[in-house]
């Protein structure tokens, strides 16, 4: 009897055991099973099948191997989890990866836009899982498929954050409902591509936050996403077949971008020594960062007595519920609309967060110059600035209301704002630095 219930004992121990199979890829004739994983080259990262935090559903996953709380980078089944732990992951001769549970049904499964000759799937030391033809490199351009083009709540290094303009394909990032579910939550970091791209950060269909267009130095929003990073080299690509950022590993440091499931764009910094997570930023950070706080045409500023204020030349649409410090309804022109028959004059404001852009048009090779003369033929234009301050070159203008702007002085740059003809003479400078 005490035989029994020991090899009772060691059976339930060995259902439990997670067991690394010593390779990186799945072959042909090959499967990953429930309790089985692969790890990467380098041991950097791992892929089985894991119950997150007190769950019992599987699912497939990817997350770091020496981390000392599992942090899982990526989930392939999210919406469609394994009840048990009948789970079998595989290849098939077309280079289709394949999940099935107990009833031999699929669970979940890639797309490949060609079939492979001898595909092999293969877990990277980047975190990117990757099907290919097995002879073939690892550039990126000649896989089937791969992880990274459809990446969950985490943005890890060499991962792109966009869209492609050909394929129509869009890589963002989406929170968990729950630490218990991987499913798509409420909250998603995109590179808006509507007007002059921009980052933001959405909660359904809503914009939260928006961390700003790039202006060649950074976001205008974010000025901590930038170039020469001691960690990350940040990079923005523009042009006709695509748009997208993201971050190139500089040195040995493992750091990730995050989107947890409270609506925080966290950047996060391994520890060498603990092996634990360090905390670099967060965003947003304060009520101006809250898309849209002070209305339009309004300046948002958090270290002032008055957090909300309209831009010269402009009033409160609502006066009372400006003065009870509801600043929704945002600032109107004051007096004269805008009259382009008798000519504007552009006041130019530094150190601001560029409005809004989802509704601005852009030109990346005219002048400053050439982008005021435009900015001068249509009466609806608003304000314009350089779209690239690293080159003094680009053009971008706004149309009607500006949106969303806040006082940055860690943000250089100059944007013009359109005013009426009546306001000339209340203003016997032009510049004005906040």
């Amino acid at each position: 009897m005490e035989g029994f219930m020991l090899l009772i004992f060691c059976s339930l121990m060995v259902s439990t055991v997670t067991v690394a199979i010593t390779t990186d890829s799945i072959t042909l004739g090959q499967s990953i099973r429930d309790g089985e994983t692969i790890v990467s080259a380098g041991e950097g990262f791992e892929l089985g099948f894991f119950s997150p935090g007190k769950s019992k559903s599987r699912y497939v996953g990817i997350w770091y191997k020496k981390v000392s709380t599992r942090t899982v980078t990526w989930v392939a089944n999210r919406d469609a989890p394994i009840s048990d732990h009948s789970g079998v992951l595989s290849i098939t001769q077309q280079g289709t990866l394949v999940l099935l549970n107990s009833s031999n049904y699929t669970v979940w499964s890639t797309n490949v836009s060609r079939t492979a000759k001898n595909p092999i799937a293969v877990l990277l030391e980047t975190g990117n899982l990757v099907v290919k033809d097995g002879n073939d490199d690892n550039n990126p351009e000649n896989f089937l498929w791969q992880s990274f083009d459809h990446p969950c709540d985490t943005l890890l290094p060499g991962m792109k954050l966009g869209r492609n303009f050909k394929t129509r394909m869009d890589r963002f990032l989406s929170s968990w409902k729950s630490t218990e579910d991987p499913a798509p939550g409420q909250f998603s970091v995109w590179i808006d591509s509507n007007g002059f791209p921009q980052l933001v950060l959405r909660e359904g269909a809503a914009i939260q936050y928006r961390a700003g267009s790039w202006n060649g130095v950074g976001f205008t929003g974010t000025p901590a996403l930038k170039p020469n990073d001691p960690v990350c080299d940040f990079k923005f690509v523009l042009n006709e077949n695509e748009v997208y950022y993201k971050c190139d590993p500089t040195n040995s440091l493992v750091s990730r971008l995050w989107v947890n499931q409270t609506g925080s764009i966290e950047r996060l910094i391994l520890s060498s020594q603990t092996k634990t997570w360090l905390h670099a930023y967060s965003a947003p950070v304060d009520q101006c960062d809250n898309y849209s706080f002070c209305g339009a045409n309004a300046r948002c500023e958090t270290n002032s007595s008055r957090v909300c204020s309209c831009l010269e030349g402009f009033v409160p649409k609502s006066p009372e519920g400006w003065s009870l410090s509801n600043w929704t309804e945002g600032c109107v022109r004051r007096g004269s609309p805008l009259d382009c028959k008798n000519g504007n004059e552009f006041k130019v404001y530094a150190g601001f967060k560029l409005p809004d852009t989802s509704n601005s048009w852009f030109n990346t090779s005219m002048s400053l110059e050439e982008c005021k003369e435009m900015c001068l033929r249509n009466c609806s234009c608003t304000a314009y600035a350089n779209s690239d301050i690293s080159k003094k070159s680009g053009c971008l203008l706004w149309f009607g209301d500006l949106m969303d702007m806040r006082l940055r002085t860690d943000v250089q740059q100059d944007l013009f704002i359109r005013m009426v003809n009546s306001e000339q003479g209340n203003f016997r400078s032009v510049y004005f630095s906040f």
